[in-house]
Parts: structure tokens; C-alpha cells; sequence
């Protein structure tokens, strides 16, 4: 019996060091290294988490503090561990001792219905709020160099990029010496969903860059003090992380579907928007086109915002001399498009607003620009009273525009279509379907 015993507790712990030992996979170490590793060095010190609220003019720090904190900024709780910080922020090192940071997740990490999600764009976030604040809390300089967004639930991803790559050689050496390569702060961009990744041949907005880049998503990694080696020694985890974005799925819509009328919508977008973005389904097609300015007819800005200047440095950078493998076009650089990229539209229900700057609240909008709002707020709450299921989108409160006087973070919770960057015309192909078959086609894309 003794011997029997031994036996098995001798298998047991064998198995459970087998599984122990099981060497993850490269998107398991990528999900890994997005959810435990700081990749840039920390903005502020750990008493701006701490002491935000002063910032907000209270006189007490508040005992639901962490939900009023992401609320305030439009940050989502972590579903997974992060010392007690919202999805986005992170503990990570200084010049001296460890301060509070920002990752990937602070724009790509989103919530819907209430439940956070990774690879979901954050459709609530007001980073310039976030990063004026936490200076402020810190008794730091508080004013950013440009507008980080101009509303609440957009950013300017685009123009980071043409910021930070402007105090960079092109071997990512930090330099004094600023180049301006066309610096613009009204593109309004939307963050689109990570899992999109795996169906494109090129990605952001415009379809410039070769979505096997992998350097292109390590842009962000460009703090003022993050080293030529380290961007480097990042690499390989960020091969890992891309492939743990390919591996993402477009959640399933939670409400019900009328089957018969999502098979008549199914006919109807197939006939009407297969053409662009693809059918979906086990032989599911995709064509990876690039619409024109002139016939898509949305906000030109985003477009026009990252010109050749920026193109030039990025291209003779470290960024766009990645091996592609293949000898004929060597690395990946950025290339001219003439308008911007029709995206997959898996997942399209948990992914409001729409059009690439935000401008749409709802799909039935996005198919009937007569229905579209022009001055809008909503409550960038994310709970299922905020979500409009018959829309599909999120619920909004048309306003009229907001007076200047009025505090900045309480401006930015306003859409005002007429500013620039913010247009909602064009994509006028759902206007000339009847009201039943652009119903039809929204039940359909529920489906997706």
C-alpha cells in the first residue's frame, strides 16, 4: 500500500511539473508580456495615482476613489492582475525608484457592456484629462506640447508619432535638435479593435503600413527615455505580442438575433458591402481595399494630418528597415494610399462609434447619414443601459455646441461634427436602401 502510494504521488507531481514546465506559446508569452511587462519608462511619480483628487477640486479623497478615477479618465478596470491600477496605467521604473506608466492598453484596452476587454479600442478614454492631471497631482508641468484629443473617446495617435519620431534620429538616437515633420493635432482618431489585425494585409487608418510589421506597433515605446537597445531588446516580445493580437477573437453579440431577418440583411449586404468589407462565415473574404477620398466622402483629416515629411523620416528609421524576408522590398516602410481602408467588420456591434474619427454613435447612422447626429454628448459609461440595441451603437444626447468658457474636460465630452476633423459625411451607401432593408442589414451585422 506504501508502495502504491509512493507511486502515485510520485506521478502526480510528475504531471504537474510536466505542466508546469509546458512552454507557452508565442501568443501566450505575447498576452504575457502585454499584461505584466512595462515596455517605456513610468510618466509620474507613484503619488499622482494616489493624489489625483486633489486635482479635481475635492476636499477629501473619496472612498469609491478607483472607480471615480477610471470614470474621470475613461479607464476600465484590469481583468487581470495589475496592483490595483485601471487597464492602461502600470508600475514601471524611473531615473529613480518606480512611478505609474502608461501601456498598450491604455487605447486598445476598452470595455463593452460593462466588461472590460483587451484589443477592444477605448471609445471613453480623455488622455490629455489623464496625462494633464497626473502632472498636476505630482506638482509637475501640466500643459501637453499639443492636443492629445480634441474629444473624449478619440485621441492622436498619429500625431505622438510625429511628435516623438521628431526628437529621434533615425537610428532612435534622442536628439535636441526637433525636426517638425508635419505636426497636426485634429485627425480625431478612433482606435480600431485589435483582432481586425488578422484579415488585413495593411493596418491604421489610411492602409499605409504592412500589417506584418511588427516595429510599427513599438511607436509608442518612443519616451524621451527609452534607448536605441532597448528598442532592441523589445523586439522579439513584440513579435510575441503581435502574434497574440492574431489570435484575438471579435466577441459574440449577447442579445438576440432575429434569424430570419439577419438571413434577408445577409443578401442584402452582400449584394451591397461585400464588395469592400469582405463576407464573412468558414470561407470568409476579404479584399483589403483602399477607398478614395473622393468616393468614400468622410473627414479628410486624418488623411492629410501624416504627410511625406513624416513618410520620409519614418521610412530611412529603424522602424521601416525590419527584415521582411524577402530580398526584393526589403523592410516594411510606409506607402502613399489614396484614401482610407475599408475595415473587416467582425465584431462590428461591440466596436461604436464608427468611421475612423468617431463620428457615427450607431450603426443605423453609418447607414443613413440623414439619421446622424451633428453635436452630441453621451455618458462614456460602457454599462448595457449605455448601449442602444436597437441602434447598435451607443445612446447619445444631441446638444447644442459647447461654450468656450467651459472647463476643457467638460468640452471634449462634446462631439461637435462641424469642428475640424470631425465631419460625419460621406459613406452615403446605405442611404438609397429602404428602412427595412437597412434594419435588415444591422441584424445581420450582429451576427458578425
Amino acid at each position: 500500500m506504501l508502495r502504491g502510494l509512493l507511486f502515485v504521488l510520485l506521478a502526480s507531481c510528475s504531471a504537474s511539473l510536466v505542466a508546469a514546465e509546458r512552454e507557452l506559446t508565442p501568443a501566450e508569452r505575447g498576452q504575457k508580456t502585454l499584461e505584466t511587462t512595462a515596455t517605456i519608462k513610468a510618466f509620474w511619480p507613484k503619488v499622482s495615482y494616489e493624489n489625483a483628487w486633489k486635482v479635481w477640486g475635492l476636499k477629501e479623497k473619496p472612498a469609491n476613489y478607483a472607480a471615480l478615477f477610471r470614470e474621470r479618465y475613461g479607464l476600465h478596470e484590469a481583468p487581470y492582475a495589475n496592483d490595483g491600477l485601471p487597464m492602461g496605467l502600470r508600475k514601471a521604473d524611473m531615473l529613480f525608484g518606480k512611478g505609474i506608466g502608461i501601456d498598450c492598453m491604455t487605447c486598445h484596452g476598452g470595455s463593452i457592456l460593462g466588461k472590460s476587454m483587451i484589443g477592444l479600442g477605448n471609445s471613453s478614454l480623455d488622455v490629455e484629462a489623464l496625462f494633464e492631471e497626473m502632472a498636476a497631482a505630482a506638482n509637475s508641468p501640466s500643459k501637453v506640447p499639443f492636443a492629445f484629443t480634441r474629444t473624449r473617446g478619440t485621441n492622436e495617435a498619429g500625431g505622438f508619432a510625429v511628435y516623438l519620431l521628431g526628437y529621434r534620429t533615425d537610428d532612435l538616437n534622442l536628439t535636441p535638435i526637433f525636426r517638425e515633420l508635419g505636426l497636426h493635432d485634429d485627425s480625431c482618431e478612433d482606435t480600431p479593435a485589435w483582432w481586425l489585425l488578422k484579415k488585413k494585409k495593411t493596418m491604421y487608418h489610411v492602409g499605409a503600413t504592412d500589417s506584418r510589421s511588427v516595429r510599427s506597433l513599438m511607436q509608442f515605446m518612443m519616451h524621451p527615455l527609452t534607448t536605441p537597445s532597448e528598442f532592441r531588446d523589445s523586439e522579439p516580445l513584440f513579435k510575441d505580442v503581435q502574434q497574440y493580437l492574431l489570435s484575438l477573437k471579435a466577441p459574440k453579440y449577447p442579445f438576440d438575433v432575429d434569424a430570419k431577418k439577419a438571413a434577408a440583411g445577409k443578401a442584402v449586404f452582400t449584394t451591397n458591402c461585400a464588395k469592400c468589407h469582405g463576407t464573412y462565415g468558414d470561407d470568409w473574404t476579404y479584399p483589403n481595399r483602399i477607398v478614395s477620398l473622393d468616393e468614400i466622402g468622410t473627414d479628410r483629416k486624418r488623411f492629410e494630418n501624416i504627410g511625406s515629411k513624416f513618410a520620409a523620416a519614418y521610412n530611412s528609421s529603424w522602424f521601416a528597415k525590419e527584415s521582411s524576408g524577402s530580398w526584393f522590398f526589403p523592410g516594411y516602410p510606409i506607402r502613399e494610399t489614396d484614401g482610407y481602408q475599408a475595415p473587416p467588420l467582425d465584431g462590428i456591434w461591440a466596436t461604436a462609434p464608427y468611421f475612423h474619427n468617431g463620428s457615427v454613435p450607431t450603426l443605423n447612422g453609418v447607414l443613413n447619414s440623414r439619421a446622424r447626429p451633428k453635436i452630441f454628448t453621451r455618458s462614456y459609461r460602457t454599462d448595457e443601459v449605455d448601449y442602444d440595441q436597437d441602434k447598435v451603437g451607443w445612446k447619445i444626447t444631441e446638444v447644442p455646441a459647447p461654450k468656450s468658457t467651459i472647463a476643457a474636460i467638460e468640452r471634449r465630452k462634446v462631439y461637435d461634427t462641424n469642428q475640424p476633423g470631425r465631419g460625419n459625411s460621406g459613406h452615403i451607401y446605405g442611404d438609397k436602401l429602404t428602412d427595412e432593408q437597412r434594419s435588415a442589414i444591422i441584424e445581420y451585422l450582429k451576427t458578425l
